[in-house]
């Protein structure tokens, strides 16, 4: 970490050395950290702005690690937006950095303190998945909307438009996770994946979730985690449980021989999408989809 401080304040030294500046771009250029906070942002300011994901589709941003050419997008940046709450954990301090030279929004700097989720006391223990929590996110997002107002005053008609149109589109979804869940719930199902990053969601919708790690992908379980879990699913009658794109099934697939051992046969489903999108072009290829996407994951695994 001490390496990539140097080397960003030496990016920063250079900055004005750049031949990509902002005075001769068409578009002002906009870094989101994660691919579905870039999706949300490029929704909002529409053609206006270049907006550009650090992580690719596919990365976990619990683990990831910003590299020299990562350093240099961000310093060439005319804004960077990014999730907070941790998620982005090993990039704090490269964010701290960047405040003395970078225009930044944090998504989450105004979120009701008794709307967040924690595993702990500690300021790290806060839960960051707030996407799952679709109203939460639309709290988020409109949020990212005056900032963006503030940064550029004269797309506000522009942003306006957009975020309304688009915040329509959220809360009908919201809607169609409610009847879905409700349904599952008079089943007796349970949401049982391999980490803790669905809590918004079962907070939100009334559904009960078990995850087999902690928040962090970087926690293990443990042989009674394992032992505690599969006898959960087997009291609850439970179908399947959930392996999620960014993580190793290994765990999970543990986990279904336990529940197989004792006599209960299980589907492994999924994979959920979690820390990041799908590629472009795909259903789960934008925030709306994803949510789409899981959602009759869930749906059709739990039903069946």
């Amino acid at each position: 970490m001490k390496r990539l401080l140097t080397l960003l304040t030496i990016s920063l030294l250079l900055q004005a050395c750049k031949w990509d500046s902002p005075d001769t771009r068409s578009k002002p250029l906009i870094v989101a950290t994660t691919s579905i906070l870039a999706d949300a942002i490029s929704v909002i300011v529409g053609d206006s702005a270049d907006v550009r994901a650090l992580m690719p589709a596919g990365v976990d941003p619990h683990l990831y690690k910003a590299s020299v050419r990562d350093l240099d997008l961000l310093t060439e940046a005319d804004l960077v937006i990014y999730h907070g709450l941790y998620l982005e954990g090993k990039m704090t301090e490269i964010f701290e950095k960047l405040e003395f030279s970078q225009r930044l929004i944090n998504i989450s700097e105004e979120l009701p303190e008794e709307k967040l989720l924690r595993s702990g006391p500690e300021a790290h223990s806060v839960d960051p998945h707030i996407w799952f929590d679709v109203k939460l996110w639309t709290l988020a997002m409109d949020y990212s909307a005056k900032e963006l107002i503030a940064w550029k005053p004269e797309w506000k008609d522009y942003i306006q438009e957009n975020w309304s149109t688009y915040k329509k589109d959220l809360l009908a979804a919201d809607q169609e996770i409610q009847e879905k869940v409700s349904e599952l719930h008079a089943k007796g199902m349970a949401l049982v994946t391999a980490h803790d990053a669905f809590a918004y969601f079962g907070e939100a919708y009334g559904f009960e979730v078990r995850g087999l790690q902690g928040l962090s992908t970087l926690s293990e379980p443990g042989l009674r985690d394992l032992g505690d879990l599969a006898q959960f699913i087997i009291d609850r009658n439970i179908k399947a449980v959930f392996a999620e794109q960014t993580i190793s099934p290994r765990a999970l697939k543990a986990l279904v021989e336990a529940c197989e051992q004792k006599g209960h046969q299980i589907e492994l489903a999924g994979p959920l999408f979690t820390d990041s999108l799908d590629a472009a072009n795909t259903p789960a290829g934008t925030y709306l989809g994803m949510i789409k996407t899981n959602l009759e994951i869930i749906y059709q695994a739990l039903v069946s």
